[in-house]
């Protein structure tokens, strides 16, 4: 009998789905659902690659945050573009997002290329050393390889050093054997994410970065079931976002001797609201795209008095996403752009501008105030019955 059977006897490598709540199995059910169709949404490239880049820096920044990194989500997007700099001694901070920027890239694009096979010990290894790649460590820790030494997490002890070996392979063997009901394979794909981010976790095969290597593995199992990239980050944005209760959890699962339904459960919703959110992000996209297009046909090619008028109501909608209600008065320098418009032009030039998109319902006022009445596409959404109140509050939520 190996060590581990008698101190952690719920490694076992299963995953008994029939404790899970019947509210949990609806999730995830919501949960393939919007993960298909945030992958079978086409966006502008622009849109696109400001999708992947914020959901990027959100889940590199979460993954690394739980574990004490400081840097600020707008620092991250700074850092990841090229811009930030940051004194000798907090660079090590952004190390540790560019390790899991390239450990992301590479195991996102070892998946969409259809090279990753079999999920194995030596690159779980891999994800490791990338992870503490030049990082400072403790003297009895070696990225990448396995801890000889016995490790506690808050209340919780690591699997004995001498069976991490076993266990990783174990832990593998049982990723990769692991049968799937036909016709729910997504579903029981993403209990498989979360539990694999379980077990490893109480395994913590590593010297350090065990958090951060679980959450690539768990990363690499969603994109193997069908998550788009941006999508795969969330469940460790949210793990962040909810930092106190991830590690309650955690603590929680590992206290009950691998009861893995109460973690599931908050793994799932969690999931289904990051989720949502992420969609509300897409369709506010999709309507920034739907407005520009209606504004180019409202106005066609035209004159330069109808050009004019177009950018008008372009930059408005920018600066109104941003302030809602702005002075009439102050249009011409709310932006480089319209004051270069409106320098040579005077005051009534302005006002007969806003008085002939007003007209054309582009922009609406309140008294001297005006903003970009982007709730107008709503009437090409498909006809629902749907009450008022609820009406005008996505009209107002879509201006935002």
């Amino acid at each position: 009998m190996r060590t581990y059977e008698k101190t952690h006897p719920w490694l076992d490598f299963t995953m008994d789905a029939g404790n899970l709540a019947y509210t949990s199995w609806l999730l995830l059910g919501e949960a393939v659902s919007k993960t298909e169709h945030i992958a079978g949404v086409p966006l502008d490239p622009d849109s696109a690659k400001e999708l992947h880049a914020v959901y990027l820096a959100k889940g590199v920044l979460a993954t690394t945050a739980i574990e004490g990194n400081t840097l600020t989500e707008d620092e991250v997007r700074e850092h990841l573009a090229g811009r930030l700099e940051l004194p000798p001694s907090r660079q090590y901070l952004a190390q540790e997002i560019d390790n899991i920027v390239e450990a992301c890239n590479s195991i996102g694009n070892g998946v969409i290329r259809g090279d990753s096979g079999p999920l194995t010990a030596d690159e779980i290894r891999d994800y490791n050393r990338l992870v503490l790649r030049k990082l400072p460590l403790h003297e009895d820790v070696t990225p990448g390889e396995l801890r000889l030494h016995s490790v506690m997490v808050g209340r919780y002890r690591g699997a004995p050093a001498e069976d991490c070996e076993f266990l990783l392979s174990k832990f593998c063997e049982w990723l990769n054997t692991l049968k799937l009901p036909e016709g729910l394979e997504q579903p029981y794909s993403i209990l498989a994410a979360i539990a694999a981010h379980l077990y490893f976790v109480w395994i913590h095969p590593f010297g350090d970065g065990n958090g951060r290597t679980a959450r690539l593995v768990e990363f690499r199992l969603l994109l193997q079931a069908g998550f788009s990239t941006p999508a795969a980050h969330l469940l460790s944005n949210f793990y962040n976002l909810t930092r106190t209760e991830y590690y309650r959890q955690l603590d929680n699962a590992s206290r009950s001797g691998g009861k893995m339904a109460e973690f599931i459960a908050y793994a799932v919703q969690g999931l289904v609201d990051q989720l949502r959110e992420q969609l509300a992000v897409i369709r506010r996209m999709q309507w920034d795209a739907t407005w520009r297009n209606y504004v180019y046909e409202r106005f066609g090619q035209g004159s330069p008095t109808h050009l004019r008028r177009r950018r008008l109501v372009l930059e408005l909608s920018k600066i109104t996403a941003e302030r809602g209600w702005v002075s009439r008065g102050d249009i011409p320098e709310l932006s480089p752009r319209l004051a270069r418009e409106y320098s040579s032009k005077t005051t009534k030039t302005l006002s007969r501008d806003i008085n002939a998109v007003i007209s054309m319902g582009l922009i609406e006022c309140a008294g001297r105030k005006v903003r970009a009445n982007k709730g107008v596409i709503l009437a090409f959404l498909p006809a629902r019955a749907v009450a008022a109140e609820a009406e005008q509050t996505e009209q107002t939520r879509t201006q935002k």
